[in-house]
């Protein structure tokens, strides 16, 4: 199988490493076992006496019965367990989709998002999110892209790199355009649960419609992405044909990633209260700084951890972001990695945010 080369990842796994202010990160500091244990008030002793065996294939249900709490119209057959998100995408594609089947993906996202189908050869069609929109779907533009024809519509609420999120209102009516076509769709929510204003969690797709998958991780929103744990949540018979692809690649999770994965979405509410406070102390210090940086334009996000900065200098975002590492030990991830070129990635969450982005502001003016 011929797949394009990942950017997004390849640039990171050359640049991140030797930067001194990473502002590519797109995860809330992750909790160490000692910090996720004082949390959650688990005796860090109880870790010995968790088995190594393969355990349940699909996920324990003590983790399935943690994740079935995150929704509203699920049960445990609803539920199976993957190797990260990442692992959960490539798995839906790989169980759903056969050679010439039309996808429509709303971009900027994650690659996976396109490249996979496009390898799958499956006739891949983007819709590309405008600044002028807020980063919102235009559901007349969106209506006219998805047809009968169209078998899979792929979103990412909240958004990476944007920071949008649908409107519940919205999600029911790409839904609605959806359920017209007879589409299914697959909404990465990894960022579900990071909104910044109004209820934390927004509606997750699969409580509100049929053919409606939804992606979850323990990384993002749970700052947990050494644990490498991921679920897809869809109607039972979607799930049965997963698990049946899944036995080629997965087999099961580690049963220590399980272990923690269940104590930590036990006790989420104790991890959202610590990753609030880090998530808008970064929120304020970028709208502070955007607000006061006249050589760059945002759309603030309102939800997630990253924004999508637009500057304005006539530079190519892969020269800026080489550049600009090289010369303050600033990292960020070039837009055009995202294919959205003219803008770059901003994890705000980032350790050291307001003297890396002092840097950046001295960098543009030089």
């Amino acid at each position: 199988m011929r797949i394009a080369p990942f950017k997004i990842e390849e640039w990171m796994n050359k640049y991140e490493a030797s930067a001194k202010y990473d502002l590519t990160t797109t995860c809330i500091k992750p909790l160490s076992v000692n910090e996720l244990c004082k949390i959650t008030d688990t005796n860090s002793n109880s870790i010995m006496d968790v088995a190594l065996g393969y355990g349940d294939i699909t996920g324990s249900l003590k983790l399935k019965n943690a994740i079935k709490g995150l929704y509203t119209n699920q049960k445990l057959e609803n539920i199976t367990i993957t190797h990260g998100a990442i692992g959960a995408n490539q798995l839906i594609f790989m169980s759903l989709l056969e050679k010439g089947d039309e996808v429509v993906s709303i971009v900027p996202t994650y690659q996976q998002h396109y490249s996979i189908p496009e390898s799958l050869d499956a006739n891949v069609k983007l819709y590309f999110l405008k600044e002028e929109n807020n980063w919102i779907p235009d559901l007349d533009e969106l209506a006219k892209i998805i047809t009968p024809n169209t078998k899979l519509l792929c979103l990412n609420n909240p958004n990476n790199p944007t920071g949008a999120v649908i409107p519940d209102y919205m999600l029911k009516k790409i839904v609605k355009i959806a359920q017209d076509n007879n589409v299914w769709v697959l909404s990465d929510e990894v960022y579900r649960g990071l909104n910044l204003f109004g209820e934390p969690y927004s509606i997750s797709v699969a409580d509100i419609y049929q053919k409606g998958i939804s992606v979850g991780s323990m990384s993002k929103t749970y700052s947990l992405p050494g644990l490498r744990v991921g679920w897809i949540c869809a109607r039972e018979d979607l799930i049965n044909e997963i698990n049946h692809q899944r036995q080629y690649n997965t087999i099961s999770i580690s049963a220590l990633d399980d272990y923690f994965a269940s104590i930590a979405l036990e006790n989420r509410e104790k991890i959202s209260e610590r990753n609030f406070n880090i998530l808008h102390n970064g929120y304020n210090i970028l709208k502070t700084w955007a607000e006061n940086e006249e050589l760059v334009e945002c759309i603030y996000p309102q939800g997630g951890t990253t924004a999508l900065i637009r500057y304005l200098k006539d530079i190519s975002s892969k020269e800026l972001c080489k550049d600009l590492q090289e010369k303050t030990g600033v990292a960020l991830l070039p837009g055009e990695t995202l294919e959205m070129e003219g803008y770059v990635r901003v994890g705000f969450c980032a350790d050291n945010l307001i003297k890396a982005l002092e840097k950046f502001s001295e960098y543009l003016r030089d």
